[in-house]
């Protein structure tokens, strides 16, 4: 049998598959210990193989690391990723921490104080990790968290655990080896997790992964085999032993875990309720909404209510701070070489000094940035930002503390202070958008517009190959030649002038540059695409689908409404995704794979171009440059910065590369052709500079 559908209060439907017994007999349990017995040799090899590369993992690194340690969760993986270890280590040279997120199942509790107990008995030291912030505070401060705003993993996890570690230490610059029970058959994020990863959580935190390569059933007979505590919560029908309520969850898991611990899930949804503003049409709509989690896919703080919004920009250049939480200066100290003065502040940063200007105002400040650091050095403007955005919201949740390896950021009575001797590494800049809070509560940049024009540009007429085709082969004798209805002429004219393919109504140049490459050839559809970046529908697509990961028709509709899309535009552009994916683009260059189950539209998969021709990077690149106030010079680590706020759109967002694909690319450039561009990447430095007297139009003559 399977389970389909549910929700947090509607119980999934039931699907037999076949049935359980002949002629309709009562089901028969498992025999536990024949299935033992029966997978014995198996598990056998299974455990010693395991328990060996545990030893040698110990070996290897307890040069390295300061502490080993094993990440305890209760769950039935963590329970057997202790017992392994256990068997594999002398107990005085490694300790166990339990994470409590205080959002914990009850049970998880239970098998917790059990797994403590028998770690006294065994002289193995246990400790429990746990945020000065209570989960029903943070939920409040923060908002509720979301599938692409998980403060609570920072916060009420890793940064405690890493605390908690560096006072056991007793220093900070601690490096660890963390063993966790982690499988790659859990999610597809984690099927491409290594068995040993550095860094992947905190800065210094190795992470093994013994069991990665088990599945579900070798964890459950290694359990029965070796008599281990169960949690309660897999015996009471939750798949998995987690946070009570959590954004990632599905809607079978929600039913379960409110069906099993109403009390205490009901508590996390009347927060989330509690801190909503979304406006409903009816009571049902919004019963329905919580019900089926439509709250778990917020990506931004639109929807909360009770919020000061502390921070304001305006025009990538002015900042407007209110009532800050946090003294501006003590932040400052982390970005190098600092002065500050009555009215400004002077930031000194490679031999050039920046100047920026702050004026108080009524409770709080303002901020000028200077163009020359706007326009060159963006990425120093976006840490320059980033202070006066934790100088606002800061409450001390302590993940930039955790950050710092060097335990130069320290908290008291809520208050931050930053050491002297900082270095200036800003690994205390890592949280994305600077500050956890800052990015929760941050409302949305957009109003449905984009370039100051509709992104529903093509309604429910978006392109089709057959549409293209037939423009390239007629050209302008094309529009007196064809079976389109006018409302379909009108969005195909505007597709085509957004791809740059028609001017003044007339088959342009580019398009007949693209006509002489060849419809058939990957770089016709990747030149059409740089062009198409720079338009409001194509280019909201570009920006916001993330790669490697499956975006549902419903979340393409949720966040275009954050964007502020009307309803029923949403849904208009999220087809239209659908065809322009379906075209050539999504074969050839990455644009996306369309998903569909039995001819249902479920969504789309980006994915990075597999070859990228060379001289289309290099055309995006000055198409990026000229976007940007014709910025000739600039960095490979400020064209992969997606958090910088640019015009241009880099070639690294377009078409999914990362560092390990655009150095060969631009050093493959830098030689073939130098009249164009030169890029360096020698003694640590990393530099772009395309040649001023070229245009990206001329970059097509390459072709």
């Amino acid at each position: 049998a399977k389970t389909k559908g549910g929700a947090l209060y509607t119980p999934p439907a039931l699907e037999i598959i076949e049935d359980p017994e002949k002629n309709g007999a009562l089901l028969r349990p498992v025999d536990i210990s024949a299935m033992t017995k029966k997978n014995a040799e198996l598990m056998e090899t299974l455990e010693q193989d395991t328990i060996q590369r545990i030893y040698n993992t110990y070996r290897k690194y307890k040069s390295k690391v300061d502490v080993f340690h094993v990440s305890y969760s209760g769950g039935k993986d963590s329970e057997v990723v202790l017992d392994l270890v256990k068997r594999a280590l002398p107990h005085d040279v490694f300790i166990v921490i339990f994470g409590d997120t205080g959002m914990e199942f009850p049970d998880t509790y239970d098998a917790v104080n059990i797994t403590e107990k028998n770690c006294e008995r065994e002289n193995i030291p246990f400790y429990r990790a746990r945020s000065h912030i209570l989960p029903n505070d943070s939920w409040k401060m923060f908002g509720s968290p979301s599938t692409t705003i998980r403060w609570c993993c920072s916060v009420h996890k890793t940064t405690p655990q890493l605390l908690l570690l560096r006072e056991i230490v007793g220093k900070q610059a601690i490096k660890e080896m963390a063993y966790v029970g982690i499988r790659r058959e859990e999610s597809f994020r984690r099927s491409s997790y290594e068995y040993i990863s550095l860094g992947t959580k905190h800065t210094g935190q190795y992470s093994c992964n013994p069991i990665l390569e088990w599945n579900s059933a070798e964890v459950y007979l290694y359990i029965f085999r070796n008599e281990l505590f169960l949690n309660m919560a897999y015996k009471k029908g939750n798949n998995r032993a987690g946070c009570l309520v959590c954004p990632m969850s599905g809607e079978r898991q929600d039913y379960m875990r409110e069906k099993c611990y109403p009390n205490e899930v009901n508590n996390f949804i009347n927060i989330v309720k509690e801190v909503n503003e979304r406006e409903f049409p009816t009571e049902e709509d919004k019963r329905r909404y919580f019900s089926i989690g439509g709250w778990k896919i917020r990506t931004n703080g639109r929807d909360l209510k009770g919020f000061e919004r502390r921070y304001k920009e305006n025009d990538l250049k002015y900042i407007t701070v209110t009532n800050p939480m946090q003294d501006w200066r003590e932040w400052a100290k982390t970005l190098g070489n600092v002065d500050i003065h009555k009215e400004y502040f002077s930031l000194t940063r490679d031999e050039k000094i920046y100047r920026i200007g702050i004026k108080s105002e009524t409770n709080g400040y303002s901020v000028t940035l200077p163009d020359d650091m706007v326009r060159l050095d963006t990425t120093l403007a976006k840490n320059v930002k980033q202070i006066f955005r934790k100088a606002a919201y800061c409450i001390g949740c302590k993940e930039c503390q955790a950050e710092c390896p060097y335990g130069f950021i320290t908290f008291l009575d809520g208050k931050v202070n930053i050491n002297d001797n900082c270095i200036h590494c800003l690994s205390c800049h890592s949280p994305r958008g600077g500050c956890l809070i800052f990015t929760s509560l941050d409302l949305p940049k957009g109003n449905g517009r984009m370039n100051n024009k509709s992104i529903d540009a093509y309604a429910d007429h978006a392109p089709k190959i057959a549409w293209i085709k037939s423009y390239f082969a007629h050209k302008d004798d094309f529009w007196d030649n064809n079976d389109l209805g006018s409302e379909m002429v009108n969005k195909f004219k505007r597709f085509l002038r957004d791809a740059n393919l028609m001017t003044n109504n007339k088959f342009s140049k580019f398009a007949q540059k693209l006509s002489d490459i060849g419809i058939e050839k990957p770089e016709f559809w990747g030149l059409m695409l740089v062009d198409l970046s720079y338009s409001p529908e194509i280019g909201w697509y570009i920006k916001n689908v993330e790669f490697n990961v499956d975006t549902s028709r419903e979340y393409f509709i949720s966040k275009l409404q954050n964007d502020g899309v009307k309803e029923r535009g949403a849904k208009s552009i999220t087809g239209a995704y659908k065809r322009i994916v379906s075209l050539p683009f999504g074969e050839m260059v990455g644009l996306g794979e369309v998903l569909v189950e039995k001819n249902k539209f479920l969504g789309i998969r980006r994915q990075k171009w597999q070859n990228p021709d060379p001289r289309v990077i290099l055309y995006s690149l000055y198409k990026f440059a000229e976007a940007c106030g014709d910025m000739r010079q600039f960095s490979l680590a400020t064209l992969l910065d997606d958090e910088i706020e640019r015009e241009g759109v880099s070639p690294t967002r377009i078409f999914g590369l990362d560092e390990e694909i655009m150095r060969p690319l631009l050093n493959g450039l830098n030689a073939n052709y130098p009249d164009y561009i030169s890029a360096g990447f020698t003694l640590g430095m990393d530099s772009i500079t395309l040649r001023s007297d070229k245009k990206s139009e001329d970059v097509l003559n390459l072709f």
